[in-house]
């Protein structure tokens, strides 16, 4: 199983998760580029470059195929994985992520997101980090928010530009997921403040997608982690 972790994010999200997985999954976790220990490869990130650097590790490991798991951006690497590599790829498995490409009015987020960026980083990564989470959960996992935030500090700006060009850029790949012919999944979450649960439940329908809608919002992975590790497991 290949995990991909979100943007702000890196291969330690799934930390708490590989206890669990490990004992039925080969489990491979990466950086993407920018993130992490992984370094700036390009001005931009596009979710194409982001998989071929995926399919070179796995090249490098001898895997010839793997069940993807992609958290937010790492399901739009997943996908661009899926258009690139399909027979690579066993199953698919979106949390809290979409096909879409982002709407106009998201594409203008990205920009200004860009501008806050260049002006104060850490003050753009703390507001970011933060809205991910459920406002009904944010007190609760204040611990979570600051480790996300730490590690995100640490990652080099043009890194986090690159991502945010790259997934502005990205292709709308719904029919790449609804033409997908093996088994996929997207986990959502009721309170997804970035993915509207409702929207996102009826690009399931339309892809053929099992869909599970669990509690929590866009950080589901810490806000209902025992329900996802138990749901992982099933789907094996």
């Amino acid at each position: 199983m290949v995990l991909l972790h979100g943007f702000l994010e890196s291969a330690t999200m799934w930390k708490s998760l590989l206890p669990k997985l490990s004992q039925k999954y080969f489990v491979i976790t990466i950086d993407l580029p920018g993130h992490g220990k992984s370094g700036v490869v390009s001005e931009i990130h596009t979710m194409e470059l982001m998989a071929e650097v995926v399919d070179e590790i796995l090249q490098k490991l001898q895997i010839s195929s793997a069940t993807f798991l992609g958290h937010s951006m790492g399901g739009y690497v997943t996908l661009a994985y899926a258009d690139m590599f399909s027979e690579k790829v066993d199953k698919l498995i979106l949390l809290n992520s979409t096909p879409a490409a982002d709407s106009e009015e998201r594409k203008a987020n990205r920009d200004r997101a860009l501008k806050v960026v260049d002006q104060n980083l850490q003050a753009y990564i703390s507001m970011a980090i933060g809205n991910l989470f459920a406002e009904s959960s944010r007190e609760r996992f204040a611990t979570e928010i600051e480790a996300l935030k730490r590690e995100a500090y640490s990652f080099p700006v043009e890194g986090i530009k690159a991502a945010i060009k790259g997934m502005r850029d990205r292709e709308d790949r719904t029919e790449i997921l609804k033409n997908f012919e093996k088994e996929k999944y997207m986990i959502l979450a009721e309170e997804d403040p970035i993915l509207p649960v409702l929207e996102a439940k009826q690009l399931a329908m339309r892809c053929n997608c099992n869909a599970k809608i669990i509690e929590g919002g866009h950080m589901s992975l810490i806000e209902n982690q025992g329900l996802i590790i138990e749901y992982l497991l099933l789907i094996g």
